[in-house]
């Protein structure tokens, strides 16, 4: 209980939390972890239509933090850790932040590969994952599942496999897949939060918002990430963060470099001696 706390964003939009473990739950051994299903996905879906942009997830989070605080959960100002889309929301809830006092502030942030900060970069990782998804060894691998008669002999194993090639593109390495928690994006979700930011570019933002709050920060992201290591570059420099950039990684640092990882949270979380 003693543990400094942390919020852990996940990925999506449209997605839950739990495909984040159990490589992430290795933060509990220092910090008191509290994260949740963003609205939308996972336990959090909604048969609501009306449609869910980031004004509300932004909105959301900013409730949880006061709620936690009043529940005793949070007793000192937590670290926001984002990972993907989770990482883009923690910026834009900094930008929120910085101009709303009544919004609790973290004591510092962490971006995990995180999403692209423009339309423009997001337009590239889409072309680029989709060009990765075409690549022949996939293309192998999945002419070889098809070929294997696992749907009739195991239909377990092969939705098992199936997913992680649907995701192979995100990894340096695609068998890395294998080591990733399966998981589910609602469609619904994922298009009206990414419709409601329009043509987006959160730079000038960003660097007004970091000079407002004045909060340490660190960017982590694979130099194989399809999301373009420019996208979070900027990202760091509009933020005067530092940026640690994973070799052999694509976009899921926790299982294709759990130690390089590591090492640079430990860095960058633990209490000065």
């Amino acid at each position: 209980v003693g543990a400094p706390p942390l919020v852990l964003l996940h990925g999506g939009p449209g997605a839950h939390h739990d495909y984040l473990y159990p490589q992430l739950l290795a933060l509990t051994a220092t910090h008191r972890v509290l994260t949740y299903d963003q609205r939308g996905g996972g336990q959090s879906r909604t048969e609501d239509p009306t449609p869910i942009t980031w004004g509300v997830q932004v909105e959301d989070l900013g409730h949880l933090l006061r709620e936690w605080r009043a529940a005793g959960l949070v007793t000192q100002a937590p670290v926001l850790m984002g990972y993907s889309w989770g990482a883009l929301l923690a910026l834009l809830y900094l930008i929120r932040a910085a101009d709303t006092p009544s919004l609790p502030r973290p004591s510092r942030v962490v971006l995990l590969s995180p999403a692209p900060i423009t339309r423009v970069w997001r337009d590239r990782f889409e072309q680029a994952l989709a060009e990765r998804q075409r690549a022949p060894a996939i293309q192998a691998l999945r002419e070889a599942l098809a070929a294997s008669g696992l749907r009739d002999q195991d239909p377990a194993a092969h939705r098992q496999r199936s997913f992680e090639l649907s995701v192979a593109g995100y990894f340096a390495d695609p068998m890395k897949a294998q080591g990733l928690t399966p998981f589910r994006v609602t469609a619904r979700t994922q298009q009206s939060v990414w419709e409601s930011l329009g043509a987006f570019d959160l730079r000038d933002a960003l660097r007004q918002a970091a000079e407002r709050l004045g909060l340490p920060a660190l960017v982590i992201h694979g130099r194989e990430d399809p999301i373009p290591l420019e996208s979070a570059a900027a990202a760091a420099a509009a933020l005067g963060a530092p940026l640690v950039a994973l070799d052999a990684c694509g976009h899921v640092p926790y299982v294709e470099q759990p130690e390089a990882l590591a090492a640079a949270l430990h860095a960058f979380l633990a209490p000065p001696a």
